[in-house]
């Protein structure tokens, strides 16, 4: 069977599978813009319905390769665009790098230039589980600081979505001679808290399903936002395994919010092999229009306990020992007072 042959049959049994899944999950929209920029990590959440978000930069790299005697500079720019329809839990991903690369082969003095995309592809990201949709978790201790802000083990557990999509490869590619026109993609994305400024991503990746060069790859990356949380850092560990090309590639950076939809970025990143060594820097920003509007519940379709704490029986009574909700026990004395001297009276 060949490569097409191949990927003809696995592509829409992913994208099915990403319909199918069952819709257990719960998204949180935020009111500030949420980007998977500087980095290359994806965020397990969606942006929310509603929400159309730019994701670009201008990047630079130099690639150089002693072991075949060349040296290359690349320059280009990636675009992201990301939008959440239908379920909060639910986007749409493209996903562009377009770049320019001056090659120079020192042994025989000769030039080269090569363009088109090194990152081309097209996905549905889908939110399984959010750790935060008990609302028992996210209920602050009004008596504790530290019981607020101290790591615990339940903060492991983190929010899962997973993606299904494709890479492109459209006409006479350099960087891909030998891929198919679409070869399938599937990602789990992972997010997790571990405190009130730290952040945990991971992405475990396979792409390029069915082709001769398939590749696996994984991004971990931890981001901090400052005392300021209008500035935050990240780092980020990638690692790439295929026949065609294997790497691990560090990467750091900043990135500053101006406005709750408007993020700016820069970061920079280098790889650990020699054949070849890379030295690269992205320069960028993230933008959304929002148009996103909460899902309005009347109060007849409302559970018990959704908005506000139960009212338990004889509540209202004025005998009653219960006291009412949002009511402290001391003030609760003194209406029980006042409606024993009413009696009196």
């Amino acid at each position: 069977m060949d490569a097409a042959s191949r990927t003809s049959r696995v592509l829409p049994f992913l994208i099915i599978l990403c319909f199918a899944l069952p819709f257990f999950g719960f998204s949180q929209y935020t009111e500030v813009i949420n980007s998977n920029r500087p980095g290359l990590s994806v965020s397990a959440y969606a942006v929310g319905t509603g929400v159309v978000q730019i994701e670009t930069g201008l990047l630079y790299e130099q690639r150089d390769h002693t072991d075949l005697s060349w040296e290359s500079t690349i320059m280009g720019a990636d675009l992201a665009l990301r939008y959440g329809f239908f379920k909060e839990q639910l986007e749409v991903i493209y996903e562009g790098t377009y770049i320019q690369q001056d090659i120079t082969f020192t042994a025989f003095d000769l030039n080269e230039k090569r363009s088109d995309f090194s990152r081309n592809r097209l996905g549905i990201k889908y939110l399984l589980y959010d750790p935060f949709k008990n609302p028992d978790r996210t209920k602050p201790n009004l008596y504790s600081w530290r019981a607020n802000n101290k790591f615990q083990l339940r903060d492991l557990v983190p929010a899962v979505s997973v993606y299904a999509g494709a890479t492109f490869n459209l006409g006479d590619n350099p960087f891909y001679p030998e891929d198919p026109i679409v070869a399938p993609r599937a990602m789990v994305a992972t997010q997790s808290s571990l405190g009130p400024r730290l952040v945990l991503i991971s992405n475990l990746i396979y792409d390029r399903i069915g082709t001769d060069f398939p590749e696996m790859e994984y991004l971990v990356s931890i981001s901090h936002a400052f005392k300021n949380p209008k500035w935050s850092v990240f780092v980020e560990n990638q690692g790439i395994k295929s026949d065609r090309y294997s790497d691990i590639l560090l990467r750091t950076g900043i990135a500053h919010l101006f406005s709750k939809s408007f993020q700016a970025d820069f970061n920079i990143g280098a790889s650990i092999k020699s054949t070849p060594s890379r030295m690269f820097g992205s320069l960028g920003f993230s933008y959304r229009l929002d148009f996103h509007q909460d899902q309005v519940i009347s109060i007849d379709d409302q559970k018990a306990g959704q908005n506000g704490d139960f009212i338990k029986r004889n509540a209202f009574k004025d005998d009653s020992d219960t006291k009412l909700p949002g009511i402290s026990e001391k003030k609760m004395r003194k209406l029980q007072r006042k409606a024993k001297k009413r009696k009196k009276n």
